[in-house]
Order: C-alpha cells, then structure tokens, then sequence
C-alpha cells in the first residue's frame, strides 16, 4: 500500500515505499491460461461482483451480530500467522469461536464465502523462508489447507508483504521470491483441489497485493493468477514518499503530479496477465491524516507528519466541516478530502461519492468486484451502504 491494512490499526504510521521502475509484462502459457479459464467460472458469485469485508478477528471476539452480512459475498478473516514454515493460529480458541460465529452468518446469506487471510504487514516476515523449496511449500500449502478443512471454511486468501522487497523492518525477503509466489500458490492450490473432493464443494483461492505498481517487477502476477480466483488490489495506502497525496486516488490528479492511482494500477496489472475479471479494486474505509508546515494547497507539498485515521464513520460524523477541516474535492481524481488551515492538517479518504465512482468503474471495466479494510472501520455502514446500492 500500500502499507497493509494491519500495520494501519496495530503499528505507528508507516514511511512510503515509492519505487520508479518499468513494468516487466509476462504472459501465461496455454496450460496455464486453460487453468485462468477454469478458475474464473468455478466461483458462484462471479455473476454479479464480488464485495469482499476484511474483519479482524486480531482484536479478539468478533461480534458477528453487526455485520450486515446479506451485503457481503466474501469475508476474509484478519490474520493467520506463518510461523516454523506452516500456517499458525496464535490464539485457536479465540479464533476457532470466531470461526463458528461466522459461520452461522450463513443461516442469512448462504452463499457466503469465509476465507482465512494468512499474513497481513506484521505477519508476513516467515513467508520468504516457507516457501523457499518444494518440501516447504507443500508444509506451508497443506497446513494452510489443513485449517480450512478443520474448520470447514471455504478458502485461503494469501497476504504476503512483499515478496522480493522490503515490508516491515525484519522481513526476510530473497530474489528467489518472484518464482516461489508463484509456485506457493501452485502448491496451495493443488491440496485446495483435493479438499474439494473431499468436501464436494468449490475452494478459494486469493491474494491481496499491493497498488503500487513496481511490485510487478518483483512476482509474476500473469502466472501467479492462473492459480487464483481473485487478486485483491490494495488501492489505498498509496503513497509517494514524503509527498502529501490522495491515498486512494481513482484516477491520477491535477492537483499535484500524481504516480500512483486506482486506474493506473488497474491497467498494470491487467498488462502484466491478470485477466480483469479476477481484479478486485480496494477501498479503504478509514483516512490519512498528513501535516505540512505551513499549508499552501496541501497535496503535493512535503508533509512532517502521517497517521492513520480509523474511520469513515467518525470521519463524517466528527470531522468533515467541523473542528476548523473544510470539505473538498478533487473532481479529477475522483477522491474528497479535508483542509484545516489552522494547524496545516489534510485528510485523504473515501466517501460514499468516491465509493460510487469506484463501484461504477468496476462495473463498466467488468472488474471482479471490490473488497474493503475493513469492517469495524465503518460502524455505520455509510461505504458498505453506497457498495451495496450502486451494485445492486
């Protein structure tokens, strides 16, 4: 994010990763472009687009009785940890409650899907190492599976932050990461496919990678996605060093000289193979707060200070026109924000405006749907409201 959406609710403020590098195109083979082609018509939902709700089930219980789930496709459970080369529940009995509560969720909406997310910003240091060889990649593949089918839950959804490049301070990352992303999720998807005999049912498989497009140069998303139902674009968090920008741009803006948006990362990496009925646009349903010294325009200035701001719900009840912020917005980038010339702050965030320009570009692009961090962020539902309206 792109910084991923844990280290946003469990770590200070992140510094921007912004790399300027060409994009490196790959193309399938025909073997894998028959799996791409299999994959892409397995899932039920692909009928209508996907609306996926990260829910963090690191906060402890999660109160399943909130959650408007007959507006929910998917729900990816945030975070399963790796550790010792295989997928690890750090607290089970907490999660395996968790677990059961989601599932009865599917008494209201049967079509549900309920994945497992492994990783996330904080636990992302020992994939590197997990699927570093053949013998570890099929551990780390059948011990992920191994919780999906303890639990009877539906898929696994693959959060790795980054293979081949730096993410949290510690991470252990290698070049030999751009052909283990793809074989991890080869492996993955083979004790997927035996689980399905098994269960007789349809198993995900996903991904959410960051969207900032230099990370194509470091994996093989054309390859990588023949194995995946879809690959959920973390369209937030994209900064540009220690410039102030719209953090969840739809499109470039002329405010300021923009890199990295909604649109651009859509386009990179459908070049790089992903077919576009797999990409799933993010939304963040929280803000970034940044400080300059002494306000001009804000964007595109430098700023001294970033935080991250939780959630849209507070954002509009407490913020927007209030305590000194004005509300503005940025009609080519699609994307409001909030000035207060008094203490030099600018928010980024979206609202239900930015939220129904980025559903209806899903829609005429036939994108796969769109996924959020995430549920809690928004206790009123004003985003997964707007989702709900514009797709339906």
């Amino acid at each position: 994010m792109l910084f991923s959406k844990f280290t946003t609710t469990l770590r200070s403020p992140l510094a921007a990763i912004c790399i300027v590098a060409p994009l490196m195109l790959a193309t399938a083979c025909k073997s894998e472009e028959k799996k791409d082609e299999t994959a892409a018509t397995t899932d039920s939902t692909t009928t209508k687009p996907v609306v996926i709700g990260y829910v963090g089930g690191f906060r402890g219980l999660v109160n399943t009785e909130r959650i408007e789930v007959d507006k929910l496709t998917h729900i990816n459970y945030a975070f399963v940890d790796v550790q010792k080369g295989k997928a690890f529940l750090t607290n089970e009995k907490t999660d395996s409650t968790n677990f059961r509560k989601l599932k009865l969720l599917k008494g209201k909406n049967p079509d549900l899907k309920i994945l497992i997310s492994l990783g996330g910003w904080t636990w992302s240091e020992n994939f590197s190492d997990a699927v570093l060889t053949e013998a570890s990649r099929k551990i780390f593949a059948a011990s992920s599976v191994d919780i999906i089918r303890k639990y009877d839950l539906d898929g696994v959804d693959i959060d790795w932050e980054y293979p081949g490049m730096p993410g949290e301070d510690g991470n252990v990352y290698r070049p030999e990461d751009k052909q283990n992303f793809t074989l991890m999720f080869e492996a993955i998807r083979k004790e997927l496919d035996v689980f399905e005999k098994e269960s007789g049912k349809k198993k995900l498989l996903t991904t959410a990678v960051p969207g900032f497009t230099p990370f194509l140069k470091v994996v093989e998303m054309g390859k990588a996605a023949a194995f995946l139902d879809y690959v959920n674009l973390m369209t937030y968090d994209l900064f540009q060093g220690d410039t102030v920008v719209h953090h969840a741009a739809l499109y470039p803006s002329d405010i300021y000289k923009a890199s990295h948006s909604v649109d651009n990362t859509v386009k990179a990496f459908s070049a790089d193979g992903v077919p576009m009925n797999k990409l799933v646009v993010g939304l963040p349903f929280y803000g970034r707060m940044f400080r300059v010294a002494k306000l001009d325009k804000g964007f595109g200035q430098k700023h001294i200070k970033q935080d991250y701001v939780d959630g849209y719900t507070m954002i509009k009840d407490s913020m927007v026109n209030k305590k000194g912020f004005k509300e503005y917005r940025d009609e080519a980038a699609k994307a409001p924000y909030l000035l207060n010339a008094k203490t030099g702050d600018v928010l980024s965030y979206d609202d239900e405006q930015s939220v129904r320009e980025k559903c209806k570009y899903v829609l005429d692009k036939k994108l796969a749907g769109v996924m959020f961090w995430e549920y809690d962020s928004d206790s009123k539902t004003y985003l997964l409201d707007e989702i709900d309206k514009t797709f339906n």
